[in-house]
């Protein structure tokens, strides 16, 4: 006698099963709405940040700049011709350069008498005005004794004022533009002397106090050290652990071990590795802090798991029949890892890499805990000179009060955006032309 069960055959037109059915397809279109709401909800959110950031960040490419006829006069700054080239030098460092910007300044508004009402004109104009008139002189010394139109940064209230992020209809008390600074402001603007440009400096500067002159490059700089520094550590030493790993390692506890901690170190949080690079690379090693040798290093051990998950992927990708092949004509365990496993699997192992080194650039907080939030003005010469890094210094211009660091933190951050995108756009670029299919 049989034990199979006989099923009866399912009648698929029936009401039950029909009614099966419309339930199963509208779930599935429930569940697809639900899909397409939530990616547009998400789209959405990263449009309004995005753009929010691109709107603000606009104007910190831009910087308002006053037209000021300033006689460079010879009872400040010497005369060039009486005088050797040093003499002439060492006087102009020292000329008082407020003077000439006062007399320039009372040229276009000789009515204004007081001591107190002068301030406020000289404070329409930035606080670099007076190195690049020195700069001027010493570049050209012929123009002392002559009257030039020189077109110098404004300040960072009338900056504001020029980009409309001060209201001149609001009360006197309510805004930082006083009635009198407004209505200087209103007529060199009525003359033409007023224009708002391409902000070069903030490309070409380091930070400083004045959100006029603050600029990205010597956090650009102290970035690229770092970088360099956490390249040349964590990529030697994290490919060679994931050949050791994939290749020739036994397969027991202790490799068992390792592999589940490196796995595990890619989920710790970044500041436990700023907290292990002040105890040992500053508490011990005693190295200088605030350096991009210390940053370097630091970011280096947060990388290392990402580059080695990423290179062992690789190498177990690459087909046996690769090995074998090369083992079969008499190559040693070592030219077959690295004359035919190891190029082969190089497409991954970079694009792991450029991912890896991304993040690093984008990290903040270990860099916090070793001291790169430092107030830098110079750029950073070497790998020992004290730096910063860009998003440190996003980091300092979010928390600083002046109205002008927020468009500066905005550009900036658009800045670290696109280093940020141009990296993973090699990394996808890497991918895709050396990528092979086996």
């Amino acid at each position: 006698m049989s034990n199979t069960k006989e099923f009866e055959p399912t009648d698929w037109k029936s009401p039950e099963m029909q009614a099966r059915i419309r339930r199963r397809y509208r779930r599935d279109r429930r569940f697809k709405v639900m899909g397409v709401m939530a990616v547009s909800l998400a789209a959405l959110f990263l449009f309004l940040l995005i753009g929010k950031i691109a709107r603000d960040g606009a104007m910190g490419f831009l910087q308002t700049s006053l037209d000021i006829d300033v006689t460079f006069s010879e009872s400040v700054l010497g005369d060039p011709r009486t005088m050797s080239p040093d003499e002439f030098e060492a006087k102009v460092r020292q000329a008082n350069m407020i003077r000439l910007l006062d007399d320039a300044l009372r040229g276009h508004f000789p009515e204004v008498q007081s001591r107190s009402d002068r301030r406020a004109l000289i404070r329409m104009v930035s606080g670099g005005a007076r190195e690049q008139l020195r700069t001027m002189v010493l570049e050209t010394p012929a123009i002392v004794g002559s009257t030039r139109t020189v077109r110098l940064l404004a300040g960072d209230d009338i900056d504001q004022l020029r980009k409309g992020k001060i209201d001149a209809n609001e009360a006197e008390g309510n805004r930082k533009v006083k009635d009198k600074e407004l209505g200087w402001y209103q007529k060199l603007d009525e003359e033409g002397r007023v224009s708002l440009n391409f902000h070069t400096r903030f490309f070409t500067s380091g930070d400083s106090r004045d959100p006029e002159l603050a600029g990205i490059w010597g956090a650009t700089v102290g970035s690229a050290l770092t970088l360099v520094v956490t390249l040349l550590i964590a990529f030697p030493i994290g490919v060679l652990t994931a050949i050791y790993l994939e290749e020739f390692a036994p397969q027991n506890r202790l490799t068992d071990i390792i592999e589940i901690n490196i796995n595990n170190l890619a989920a710790v949080p970044s500041i436990v590795f700023g907290l292990l690079g002040l105890a040992v690379f500053l508490g011990v090693m005693h190295l200088p802090r605030s350096a991009p040798v210390v940053g370097g290093l630091t970011l280096a051990l947060m990388t290392l798991p990402t580059i080695i998950i990423a290179a062992r992927a690789s190498i177990k990708a690459v087909p046996p029949s690769i090995r074998d092949a090369a083992r079969g004509l008499g190559a040693s365990p070592m030219q077959v890892v690295f004359h035919h496993v190891v190029p082969l699997a190089m497409p991954g192992i970079l694009t792991g890499t450029i991912i890896g080194m991304a993040q690093a650039l984008g990290e903040t907080a270990p860099l916090l805990m070793i001291g790169m939030v430092a107030f830098i003005v110079d750029i950073p010469g070497g790998f020992t000179d004290a730096a910063t890094a860009l998003p440190v210094q996003i980091f300092l211009w979010a928390d600083s009060p002046e109205r002008a660091f927020v468009e500066k933190t905005s550009a900036a951050i658009l800045v670290l955006l696109t280093f940020l995108i141009a990296m993973n756009g090699l990394a996808i670029w890497l991918r895709q032309k050396f990528e092979r299919q086996w």
